[in-house]
């Protein structure tokens, strides 16, 4: 009895031994197309189940045998798969990643053209609400001032005392005063009102040069961008301000300004 028992110790003693041995290591190195160490890179045994991950140098070691499979995975590189052979622990692993290519988004066009180019070119026209407003600010801009503008001066009620009366070296002074405002006043930017032409290109470089993404957050496309700017327009006289004076900072501010009561008219995504 205790020879069967010295026996079975010995077998489970060498089977150990062998287990123990029969645990191997494949490390190596792991780098990129330009031969940069890439770190932080998922080593995955998946034969065993087993995981690490790359030091800072692209460096790793990871438990395998003979025949298991190991995958090399990092975020915008393509996965390398590896079957372990024999000659494998005899060296150190050298894997090379490559870049994967970046994949543009697939465009989804609603409308399937009909090889009517009379019919298919209307679904290019204007939506009637934005026709609509067009026509108006056209209308708008082709006529004139029925009412007139106030004279610009402040009403003897308010005036005070004039103290420069009987003084005529005061009066030099303000005329000199005077004309060196003129003069200035000349080479000043004046204010006018802008054609419908001068209108709608102001409106195509505000797309184009204003940062308008804050209102795509609210699910406002293309169409009903435009059909805010011409709101905007059309309430606060936009390009009559600052088409030549063409200021990306203040358009944004009065077109935020214009937005809060253009929401309220319009239902919009938040």
């Amino acid at each position: 009895m205790r020879t069967v028992s010295t026996k079975f110790l010995i077998v489970i003693a060498l089977l150990q031994i062998f287990f123990t041995f029969s645990q191997q290591q494949v490390s190596g190195e792991i780098i990129d197309e330009d031969k940069n160490a890439l770190r932080n890179v998922l080593i995955f045994n998946t034969t065993k189940n087993i995981k690490t991950y790359s030091n800072i140098s692209g460096e790793f070691s990871i438990e395998a045998e003979e025949n298991d499979e190991v995958k090399f995975i990092k975020e915008g590189f393509y996965r390398i798969d590896k079957i372990i052979k024999k000659e494998t622990f005899n060296s150190q692993l050298q894997i090379q990643f490559v870049r994967a290519e970046t994949l543009i988004q697939e465009v989804k066009i609603d409308h399937k053209p009909s090889g009517d180019l009379a019919n298919d070119s209307k679904r290019l026209d204007d939506s009637k609400k934005i026709a609509s407003l067009k026509s108006s600010l056209n209308e708008y801009m082709k006529s004139e001032l029925n009412e007139p503008r106030p004279k610009n001066e402040i009403s003897k009620t308010f005036k005070g005392h004039d103290f420069q009366a009987g003084h005529a070296s005061l009066d030099i002074f303000k005329t000199i005063a005077t004309i060196i405002f003129l003069t200035k006043k000349g080479s000043m930017t004046k204010i006018t009102t802008p054609n419908y032409v001068e209108t709608q290109n102001f409106l195509a470089k505000v797309k184009a040069e204003v940062n308008l993404t804050m209102f795509k957050k609210h699910g406002m496309d293309e169409e009903k961008i435009d059909h805010f700017l011409v709101y905007a327009e059309t309430v606060n006289h936009l390009s009559k301000k600052y088409r030549k004076n063409f200021n990306a900072a203040t358009i944004l501010n009065e077109l935020q300004n214009a937005f809060g009561e253009y929401s309220k008219l319009n239902k919009l995504n938040n």
